[in-house]
């Protein structure tokens, strides 16, 4: 049987790991590309000399040419500055739209059929514009973010009970950032909900670590910003879909009316398969977590208005 495709745009930290975790777990070929001349051929050639070692075969390309990507069953983006200091949220969203618009053209046209999974930030913006640019149903153009912020939240809940990460489980709503909505309640160790584990108090600091996760690792690293864990939560939501696993993951989804949302990209968890985002998986908010996944969906609207897509 044929092996699937993916294409990485973006050589940098998170697109390069990305590639190495999707051929680690041995799921498809590998299309890395950038517009940095030698760079993705020069990380795709280091990867090919690891595969004896990983024990997968995968054929990895490194390209600066969207024909090489022709015909990929996934696209995963990752193109796109980071935010430097000074440079507003508003700056980085106009100058990454700009790379972004010109991205998403050349996959729709290299790759029709393909399901477009977005990491560039600010996520939920960049996932409206590839949805609107591409002309791709909703169901094959996801937001990578649920699943990297859920990962936080179990780590940080598996270190604080001196418990194995394994059993625990959680769940993040809403867009990507600070407004992001950690439920507790959903959150559970070995299924036993967190809240019959932790004290309000507990709770509120991890929800609160979370919500900074990102902004603590840039703060420690001085510059540039997480990659493994993010790489990783890409790489679960191309196993799932190339895999059929019709896995319920937290991910960045185009809502028509779930959730009492109307037109706007923002994260709930869904069924991830073959046909990519198959369904939104609607749970029960209480009114105080109904009102912060609001203020939240808020934010993501304020956001996407200023595109003028």
């Amino acid at each position: 049987m044929a092996r699937k495709k993916v294409t990485v745009v973006g050589a940098g930290h998170v697109g390069a790991t990305t590639a190495l975790a999707i051929v680690n777990r041995g799921l498809a070929d590998v299309v890395l590309t950038d517009i940095i001349e030698g760079m993705p051929q020069g990380k795709a050639l280091d990867m090919m000399e690891a595969t004896p070692l990983i024990g997968h075969d995968a054929e990895i390309t490194g390209s600066n040419n969207y024909v090489d990507t022709q015909g990929s069953d996934i696209v995963v983006i990752t193109a796109g500055l980071a935010r430097k200091p000074g440079m507003s949220r508003d700056d980085l969203l106009f100058k990454n739209a700009e790379i972004i618009g010109g991205v998403v053209g050349e996959v729709a046209k290299y790759s029709p059929d393909s399901i477009i999974i977005m990491v560039t930030n600010p996520l939920d913006a960049m996932a409206y514009l590839a949805y609107k640019k591409s002309g791709f149903p909703r169901q094959r153009v996801i937001g990578m973010a649920g699943v990297l912020d859920s990962a936080r939240f179990r780590t940080f809940i598996a270190m604080e009970l001196g418990v194995s990460v394994a059993n625990t489980h959680a769940f993040v709503l809403g867009g990507h950032g600070d407004s992001m909505v950690p439920l507790p309640r959903y959150s559970t160790v070995a299924g036993v909900p967190l809240t019959d584990l932790m004290g309000e108090e507990q709770i509120d600091r991890l929800v609160q670590r979370t919500r900074q996760g990102g902004g603590e690792i840039v703060k420690l690293l001085g510059t540039g910003s997480a990659y493994f864990a993010p790489a990783w939560s890409v790489t679960q939501m191309v196993e799932a879909i190339l895999m059929d696993r019709k896995e319920i993951l937290p991910c960045a989804a185009w809502l028509e009316g779930e959730y009492g949302v109307q037109g706007a990209f923002v994260g709930v968890p869904v069924v991830l398969g073959a046909g990519g985002m198959e369904k939104v998986f609607e749970i029960e908010l209480s009114d105080a977590e109904r009102a912060a996944f609001e203020e939240s969906v808020a934010e993501v609207k304020e956001l996407i208005a200023k595109l003028d897509v």
